[in-house]
C-alpha cells in the first residue's frame, strides 16, 4: 500500500468553491489544464486574480481535483451542477478536495471527527498546528518542514475546512464546529463511486471516505437500507456479511437519475 505523503498544495486554492463553478462552465471535455487556463484568462470571469494567481488556481487547485481518471470528476460535476443544491454539490467538491490532499481528509476525521464525538464546540489553529507539528515529526510530510510552514498550512487546514462548512467562517484563531452531515444524494453518488471503482460490497461500506462525514461502517449501512426503500440499492444482510444490489450499471445512469430527482 502507497502511503501519501502531506504536501503544501493545499495553498494553491484550499476549498476554491465559487472558483471552481467558474471553471466548470468553462471546462468542456477535451480540454487540457493550458487551455483551461487561457479560456478562464480571456474570460474576464476573474477580474480580481493576476494571471499568475489564476494560472496556479487551473493548474494546482482545479485540475489535480477535477481533470483526472480521463476528466470523469469534472464530466460528472457539470452534469450536476444546475441540478443539485449547494449543500450537496459542495459535499462533492469536498470529497476530490479530500481525496487529493491527504493532510486535509487525516486532519478532518482526527481532530475535526474526534473533536466533535468528544463534545467541544470549538477548534483552534493550536489544534492544528498540534496536528501538523506531530506529522512532519512523524515523517508524515514531503519534505522537513519549517515551524513557518507548519503554521501556514495549519492556517490552510482551518480555511479549507470553513469553506466547506465544517467551521465557522472568518480570520478566528478559535473556530465554532458546525454540524455536518451528509446529504442523501452525496451518500447515493459516493457508494456508487466506489462500487463503480472495482471495490466489493463490504470494502464500500468500510471505505475511509465515509470518515469524511463523520460515518462508519454501520452508519453507512443504514444510510444505504434507507435509500434502498427508494430504489437506489438492494441490501442484504446476515451478521457481518452485506451484499448489495447495485440497480444502475454505470456512473452515468446514476447522474441521469439524481438530475431527475
Amino acid at each position: 500500500m502507497t502511503v501519501s505523503l502531506y504536501t503544501t498544495k493545499l495553498g494553491a486554492g484550499q476549498g476554491i468553491i465559487e472558483e471552481t463553478r467558474i471553471l466548470l462552465e468553462l471546462w468542456e471535455p477535451g480540454m487540457d489544464t493550458e487551455t483551461l487556463y487561457q479560456t478562464a484568462l480571456r474570460s474576464g470571469l476573474f477580474p480580481s486574480i493576476t494571471a499568475r494567481r489564476l494560472k496556479n488556481l487551473v493548474r494546482e487547485g482545479f485540475a489535480p481535483r477535477y481533470l483526472i481518471d480521463n476528466n470523469k470528476p469534472a464530466i460528472y460535476l457539470k452534469s450536476l451542477m444546475t441540478r443539485l443544491g449547494n449543500r450537496e454539490f459542495n459535499q462533492l467538491l469536498y470529497l476530490y478536495t479530500c481525496r487529493l490532499h491527504t493532510v486535509l481528509a487525516d486532519y478532518i476525521r482526527e481532530v475535526y471527527w474526534k473533536s466533535y464525538a468528544s463534545g467541544k464546540s470549538q477548534i483552534s489553529i493550536e489544534d492544528a498546528r498540534e496536528f501538523v507539528q506531530r506529522a512532519n515529526q512523524d515523517g508524515k510530510t514531503s519534505t522537513k518542514w519549517s515551524e513557518t510552514m507548519v503554521v501556514r498550512v495549519s492556517s490552510y487546514l482551518n480555511g479549507t475546512c470553513s469553506d466547506f462548512g465544517l467551521l465557522e467562517t472568518g480570520r478566528k484563531g478559535t473556530r465554532d464546529i458546525l454540524i455536518y452531515r451528509a446529504q442523501p444524494l452525496s451518500v447515493i453518488y459516493l457508494a456508487y463511486d466506489l462500487h463503480f471503482s472495482g471495490l466489493g460490497d463490504n470494502s464500500v461500506l468500510s471505505h475511509p471516505d465515509w470518515g469524511l462525514f463523520g460515518m462508519e461502517r454501520e452508519d453507512v449501512l443504514n444510510e444505504l437500507k434507507r435509500h434502498a426503500m427508494k430504489g437506489w440499492f438492494i441490501i442484504q444482510s446476515a451478521g457481518e456479511a452485506t451484499r448489495i444490489g447495485w440497480e444502475y450499471e454505470n456512473m452515468e445512469a446514476v447522474l441521469d437519475v439524481i438530475t431527475r430527482e
